[in-house]
């Protein structure tokens, strides 16, 4: 670690920061931006950003050495988590005090120190900031806090101003600041109201803090509609909030002009109708070409005819398959408990499965020595599927898809890389949310149910798993999964 944090390096790269802002950028880029500058600021290794719910958190954005744990899942219930939640700002840490692991890389270098900052709304812990270093016995200096600190305030400064944070809209415990937020103590009672609870509920600070909550709050993790007395509905979520004082956090905001259950259950049953007509009309197309038309059509036709039936009877039932499973979130997903197993043998097997003018795009990068993999190997037929379908999907016909796998000393890792339109950055997360697709006009481009990777994020995160989404370098996206070495 240098003597001094690299002040030139600071002022120049938030002065980027301001001015991709200033042009309408926002979220993940500009986060991912100000996390490089701070890498460079403070001489660390590698920096994570984690943005953290009411039940878990997540990376949302990483650099450097650290940069191979974007997506991955923090749990909440981590010693150091909590450390962070109730002691100061800024803290030395050692990495292996992690319960999850961040210490090590793949190419096998140790990360054995980390100084962590929190980002905090009004009291509340948002997320936290992590600056990775190899040396374990330094100490971070007051210069060197200060500018995590400061840059940690930074993100939470974006939070606030809604720019495209935070990226996992119903999870994060300050939910869209938008949104109403109060804080309750372990007896109910109101002890910190923001700006937008006043407009929404009809309340000023002084007529709500320190007595009861003005509506019902429901268990943590969990939803209530309740309505107002003038008529009004809110959307009612609350999480527990660790410490002395506070104990619970509560967001709602004003639905009455639409319930969201309403909204995903009229969305559903639109998604359905739209992408069951296309196979089903297909299907129903070529018998009957068969039916009436037997006797007068070529052998060869015949057999086309059974190809393309076939074929679109496959996509039917895993669209099916998809629908039922997106449709209920507490059904099983991802099979039984993880065993060992073979993932460069399980990868051959699942793309010689996959319809065949996709199979002849693969170019395969496959390691014969990879170590096996900690999973369900029959799930990642679907993993492999559903990231093989979208490349198709959003990339030219003739252009290579790419698999290639990695072994690190924890987890082992695929990647499917096509040259396709790409992702944006700041769409890397909300990629994994169920029914989403882009921009509104992409599901008239690009058809397809807006399913599949939120499926293959509820499959390997149930092996104790991660997948993340990135651009790939030269244009297209790069899909990646890790599962633990077994």
């Amino acid at each position: 670690m240098p003597d001094r944090p690299d002040y030139p390096a600071l002022v120049a790269g938030h002065t980027v920061v301001i001015e991709m802002i200033n042009s309408g950028d926002a979220a993940l880029p500009v986060l991912g931006h100000l996390l490089r500058v701070a890498q460079r600021t403070v001489g660390a290794a590698g920096m994570a950003f984690v943005e953290y719910a009411p039940t878990s958190g997540r990376i949302i954005a990483a650099t450097g050495a650290a940069e191979w744990a974007l997506g991955r899942p923090v749990p909440l219930g981590d010693p150091a988590t909590e450390r962070l939640r109730l002691g100061a700002r800024v803290q030395d840490m050692r990495v292996d005090a992690l319960s999850w692991e961040l210490a090590n890389q793949p190419d096998g270098s140790d990360l054995r120190r980390m100084v962590v900052a929190r980002a905090e709304i009004g009291g509340v812990m948002i997320g936290s900031l992590h600056a990775l270093y190899p040396d374990g016995d330094d100490h971070c200096g007051a210069e060197y806090r200060s500018v995590l600190t400061y840059v940690a305030s930074c993100v939470a400064h974006m939070y606030g101003d809604q720019a495209g944070l935070p990226v996992h809209g119903d999870g994060p415990v300050v939910a869209a600041l938008a949104d109403g937020l109060a804080i309750a103590d372990r007896d109910g009672f109101v002890r910190l109201w923001n700006p937008a609870a006043e407009r929404i509920v009809g309340r000023v600070a002084a007529q709500v803090l320190n007595r009861p909550l003005p509506f019902p709050l429901p268990p943590p993790g969990q939803v209530l509609d309740h309505r107002l007395p003038d008529g009004r509905w809110l959307k009612i979520t609350s999480g527990e909030l660790p410490g002395a004082v506070a104990s619970r956090v509560v967001t709602f905001r004003d639905v009455t002009d639409q319930f969201r259950q309403d909204h995903d259950t009229d969305l559903f049953v639109a998604v359905t109708s739209h992408e069951l007509r296309t196979p089903v009309t297909v299907i129903k197309g070529y018998a009957d070409t068969l039916t009436d038309h037997w006797d007068s059509l070529s052998e060869p036709d015949r057999r086309q005819a059974a190809r393309v039936i076939g074929q679109r009877a496959g996509e039917l039932a895993r669209l099916v398959d998809r629908l039922l499973s997106a449709a209920n979130d507490a059904g099983p997903v991802g099979g039984g408990a993880p065993v060992p197993f073979d993932l460069v043998e399980a990868l051959r097997a699942a793309v010689a499965d996959l319809p065949a003018h996709l199979r002849r795009r693969f170019v395969l990068a496959l390691p014969a020595d990879l170590p096996k993999a900690l999973g369900d190997r029959a799930s990642l037929a679907t993993v492999l599927t559903e990231l093989a379908t979208n490349s198709d999907k959003y990339s030219p016909a003739d252009s290579p898809v790419e698999l290639r796998a990695e072994a690190d000393r924890h987890t082992v890792a695929f990647r499917v890389s096509d040259r396709g339109v790409g992702i944006r950055s700041e769409h890397v997360e909300r990629a994994f949310d169920r029914f989403w697709q882009g921009e509104s006009g992409d599901r008239r481009r690009y058809p397809g149910a807006g399913l599949g990777l939120y499926l293959v994020r509820r499959i390997v995160e149930r092996q104790n798993g991660w997948v993340s989404l990135r651009p790939r370098a030269g244009g297209g996206t790069v899909a990646e999964v890790r599962l633990p070495r077994g």
